[in-house]
């Protein structure tokens, strides 16, 4: 799978968080299907999709919408009493298989790297306090609360930022590979010019699929090689 932008090789990595890096996305369903059930209404994969990676007030406002429980519970109502019960849970994440192979081995090998999420800096800390070494390796972080992150993603917003924010200035978006694992993500990235990698949650609907450049069903499928990076060192047995 060659870059098919077809502008050269690419040079600079940028990784969502939520669902790609870390396990966090099994909270926000956990926590929706609770608030969903005082309605008896289902909480479905359709609009799991379309609130995955949107900054939280612009999530909860889809979620009200679309579950019709807007009258009932407000998107400020819905993220206030959704807010206590993910607290309890984000200090519990657990990364993705694969993550920390990848983000030592493009960190050792010198290929810059950072995190674009539109988590806000509260959750951020919560989400990361067990693997702060980890994501100490990025060269910075950018975070939906950004000033600069105007609207969250499928917005390029957050992708442009974080392709100014490294050493000498920006870089041509045609250098970058995204990785993402929600369709607002992927479109956010194509919508920055960027190449993206999509590892989908295997529950999401292929139709998603189609906007990517790459869809893998983990990042341990992730081939160096394909996008011209360092390869995986080969560890004798």
């Amino acid at each position: 799978m060659a870059n098919s932008s077809g502008k050269g090789p690419i040079t600079h990595v940028i990784f969502d968080m939520d669902g790609l890096l870390l396990d966090t996305e099994k909270y926000y369903t956990e926590v929706q299907e609770i608030i969903l059930a005082r309605y008896n209404k289902p909480f479905d994969w359709s609009l799991k999709a379309k609130m995955m990676g949107m900054k939280a007030i612009e999530a909860a406002r889809v979620f009200v919408e679309e579950t019709g429980i807007g009258d009932s519970l407000t998107a400020e109502e819905f993220l206030v009493e959704r807010e206590a019960m993910l607290q309890n849970l984000f200090p519990n994440s657990e990364l993705m298989p694969g993550a920390s192979r990848l983000i030592k081995h493009l960190h050792a090998k010198g290929i810059p790297i950072c995190l674009a999420t539109g988590s806000h800096r509260r959750h951020f800390e919560l989400k990361t306090q067990r693997h702060g070494e980890l994501f100490s390796l990025m060269h910075h972080v950018v975070l939906g609360d950004d000033p600069e992150v105007k609207q969250g993603k499928p917005s390029p917003d957050i992708f442009l930022a974080a392709s100014k924010r490294f050493e000498g200035g920006p870089v041509d978006s045609h250098k970058f590979l995204v990785f993402e694992d929600a369709p607002s993500g992927v479109n956010a990235a194509k919508n920055a010019g960027m190449s993206v990698v999509m590892v989908p949650d295997p529950r999401l609907d292929s139709s998603y699929h189609a906007t990517a450049d790459q869809v893998l069903s983990s990042l341990l499928d992730f081939n160096p090689d394909d996008w011209g990076l360092p390869p995986f060192e080969v560890t004798a047995s």
